[in-house]
């Protein structure tokens, strides 16, 4: 697996990834409370969201032929539009 995690500043965390597991939850494997959400893509991608209250915590994770480029900017894009009033959310993607 490929990894990487951005600390995204916003103090709507919870909200975001509450609103973001539940859209996905319609197609795939979603777990989530307040703080944590999991998201298990088809492709075997993982994308796991933690609400702290300055940030929220994206990790993306693939598989060794995945491509993590592409699940960052597919949450990225999804949690902007959740976030639409402090839209674009900055992403400071670290590889793990």
């Amino acid at each position: 697996m490929t990894a990487s995690t951005a600390r995204v500043p916003t103090t709507n965390g919870s909200r975001y990834l509450q609103q973001l597991c539940k859209h996905w939850a319609h197609k795939m494997p979603v777990e989530f409370t307040p703080e944590v959400g999991t998201v298990n893509f088809p492709t075997g991608a993982v994308a796991t969201m933690t609400a702290e209250p300055e940030h929220l915590r994206v990790e993306v994770s693939v598989p060794a032929d995945g491509d993590l480029g592409r699940m960052q900017q597919v949450v990225a894009d999804h949690l902007d539009r959740f976030a639409f009033r402090e839209a674009p959310l900055a992403f400071d993607w670290q590889r793990s």
